[in-house]
C-alpha cells in the first residue's frame, strides 16, 4: 500500500465523532492481507473507495472518493445540497447523517457515546441515561454564518457554505433543512439582490472584493430575526482588475514575485460612501418586504452592516452600523429572556438548549440534595445562561468567562431577568479563581471544546465540593478529563448525551460527579 493509492473497503464501525474504521483487503506478493484505515465522512455498512493519505507505523488514514454501496440503514436524502464527497455532486460539508432516519441517528450516537465511556466509567450501564433527543430535528439552527464566493473559478455569485474539502468553492444552500425557519428566504433575497447588482465577493488570494459573509440569527421562541452583512470597504468595479488596482495612486500596496497584490484597501471617498449607503438601504428594504410574504415567519429585530478588511477568512468586527432596528435579538429559555448580539455566543439549537440546561439543573440539584448552598461557581460561563437558570436555587452564583463581551452580555441579561444574586467576572479561570474570596459549595463546568486546562483541574478538585457537573460540547474532552476527577475521589453518578445537532455527527455530553465520601 502506497500513499496516494486508491483503495476499496467496507466501513465496519463509526467512533465519535464520525471516525470510521474501514477494512480493506489487499493482495500483496500472492498473499491477501487485511488493513484498517481511518476515514471521515462515511457511514457504517458502506462500501467505499478512498485515497490513502497517510501510512505511518501501521496507522492508515484515507480520504473518501466515492460511495460504491450504501449502508443498510440509509435512505434517500431530502436535502438537495447533500453528498458524501465533492466527486458526487453538491456537497456543502454540513450534515453527514442526512440519509439516516432520526431514530437511527440517535442509535448511532448512543452507540458511540457508550463505546467512548463504558471503558472509563465504573458501572456505566447503571448510570448512563442515553442520548436525549432534540425536540426539533429540522430547521432548528438559530444561527447561520454564510460565505460569499463562487462554486467554480469565474462563476456567478454564490452565497452559502463551503463545499466539503474545499477552501474556496462555495455552494448556495437555499434549501438547507437545518437552518432556522426563514433563513433560506433571507439567503435567497440577499444573493439575488447583490448578484443582480454585479457586486464582487472578497477573494482570499488577492484580498480584494466587497461581499464577505452573511450572518443570520433568530430567536426560536420569540421569532425575532437579526441579520448582519459583513463586507470589506466599498470600492468601484474598476478596482477589480489587477492592472487598475496596482497602478491606482490611491493604492499603497505592492506586487509580489508571483504577481499577487498586497496592501490595504485605500480609504473610501465621500462619493463611494454615498453609493454604498444607497446600496445597503435598498438591500434592507428587500429584506423587510419578506415580512409581508406568505409563509415567512419571524420579524426583523435588526439589520446590520459590519465592516471587515482583515485578510483572515473569519468574521471580524471592525465597525458595525445599524441599518434597521437594533443590534440584538431576544430569545427565551426556561422562562428567562436573553439579549443576543450578532457575535455573542448562544446555543445554536434553542429547543435543544432547554433540554440540556434542564438536565444540567436536575443533575446539580440531585448532587446537592436539593439545596445548592451559599455559592455556586459557573466556570466558563459564556453569556451566563446556566448561572441564571441555577440562580433561584442558590444564594449566589459566580460566573467566570474569559471573553469580556460575553461577560457584559451576561450582566445585562441577569439584570433584565431581575436576578441580583448572579455575578460575572472576566478573565482566565486559572487566574480568576485565586481572586475569588467566596469558596464554592458546588461547581458547574462548561469548558471550550479542548476541555479543561490541567492546572485549572487541580484548583477545581482542591475545593473538594461534594458535587459538580461537567458539560462537554466535545465528549472526547470529557472522556479524557474524567480519570483525573475519579483519581481525586469523585465518582460519576449520572451521564447522558444531548443531541443538539440533528443530522450531524456532533452532540453534547454531561455528567454528575459526586465526592465518594459524600455519596
Amino acid at each position: 500500500m502506497k500513499k496516494g493509492q486508491i483503495l476499496e473497503g467496507k466501513v465496519e464501525r463509526l467512533a465519535f465523532p464520525a471516525k470510521a474504521k474501514v477494512v480493506t483487503q489487499v493482495e500483496e506478493d500472492g498473499v491477501t492481507r487485511e488493513y484498517t484505515a481511518a476515514v471521515k465522512n462515511v457511514l457504517p455498512g458502506q462500501k467505499i473507495t478512498y485515497r490513502l493519505t497517510r501510512k505511518s507505523h501501521g496507522n492508515f488514514k484515507g480520504e473518501v472518493q466515492t460511495i460504491v454501496e450504501h449502508g443498510p440503514k440509509e435512505r434517500e436524502s431530502a436535502c438537495p445540497h447533500f453528498g458524501f464527497s465533492s466527486k458526487e455532486g453538491p456537497c456543502c460539508g454540513g450534515c453527514l447523517y442526512q440519509t439516516l432516519s432520526y431514530e437511527d441517528q440517535l442509535k448511532l450516537k448512543d452507540q458511540q457515546l457508550s463505546e467512548l465511556f463504558s471503558g472509563v466509567v465504573e458501572g456505566f450501564e447503571d448510570i448512563y441515561e442515553g442520548v436525549l433527543a432534540s425536540p426539533q430535528q429540522t430547521f432548528y439552527r438559530n444561527k447561520m454564518e454564510y460565505s460569499f464566493g463562487d462554486s467554480v473559478k469565474g462563476g456567478p455569485l454564490e452565497l452559502g457554505m463551503h463545499r466539503r474539502g474545499s477552501f474556496y468553492d462555495v455552494l448556495t444552500v437555499d434549501s438547507c433543512r437545518i437552518a432556522g425557519d426563514g433563513f433560506n428566504e433571507i439567503l435567497a433575497v440577499t444573493k439575488d439582490f447583490f448578484g443582480q447588482k454585479g457586486m464582487s465577493f472578497y477573494r482570499k488570494g488577492s484580498h480584494r472584493g466587497y461581499l464577505r459573509h452573511l450572518l443570520v440569527r433568530k430567536g426560536q421562541f420569540t421569532g425575532e430575526v437579526l441579520v448582519d452583512l459583513v463586507t470589506a470597504d466599498y470600492l468601484p468595479d474598476s478596482w477589480e482588475s489587477d492592472q487598475n488596482f496596482a497602478t491606482n495612486p490611491r493604492y499603497d500596496g505592492y506586487r509580489d514575485e508571483r504577481g499577487g497584490l498586497h496592501g490595504n484597501h485605500p480609504e473610501m471617498t465621500e462619493e463611494e460612501k454615498a453609493e454604498e449607503k444607497a446600496l445597503l438601504a435598498e438591500w434592507k428594504e428587500k429584506l423587510l418586504q419578506l415580512e409581508q410574504k406568505e409563509g415567512f415567519t419571524g420579524k426583523f429585530a435588526g439589520i446590520l452592516h459590519t465592516r471587515n478588511n482583515s485578510v483572515a477568512d473569519t468574521v471580524k468586527d471592525e465597525g458595525t452600523d445599524i441599518l434597521y432596528g437594533q443590534d440584538y435579538f431576544t430569545e427565551k429559555l426556561l422562562g428567562l429572556s436573553f439579549k443576543v448580539t450578532a457575535f455573542s455566543f448562544f446555543q445554536t439549537n434553542s429547543a435543544g438548549a432547554q433540554v440540556l440546561y434542564q438536565k444540567a439543573r436536575d443533575y446539580i440539584m440531585e448532587g446537592a440534595g436539593g439545596d445548592l448552598g451559599n455559592v455556586v461557581y459557573d466556570l466558563y460561563s459564556g453569556t451566563g445562561t446556566i448561572a441564571q437558570i441555577l440562580s433561584p436555587a442558590a444564594k449566589e452564583v459566580i460566573g467566570v468567562e474569559i471573553v469580556e463581551e460575553a461577560v457584559e452580555a451576561a450582566k445585562v441579561n441577569a439584570e433584565g431577568n431581575g436576578l441580583e444574586n448572579c455575578h460575572f467576572l472576566a478573565g482566565d479561570v486559572l487566574k480568576v479563581l485565586d481572586d475569588i474570596e467566596e469558596k464554592p459549595d458546588y461547581i458547574v463546568l462548561d469548558p471550550p471544546r479542548e476541555g479543561l486546562n490541567p492546572k485549572a483541574m487541580t484548583k477545581i478538585v482542591d475545593y473538594k465540593v461534594p458535587a459538580l457537573i461537567y458539560i462537554a460540547c466535545k465528549p472526547t474532552s470529557l472522556e479524557r478529563d474524567l480519570p483525573y476527577f475519579m483519581a481525586h475521589g469523585y465518582k460519576v453518578k449520572r451521564l447522558c448525551g444531548v443531541d443538539m445537532f440533528p443530522f450531524t455527527p456532533n452532540l453534547e455530553a454531561l455528567c454528575l460527579l459526586v465526592k465518594e465520601n459524600e455519596a
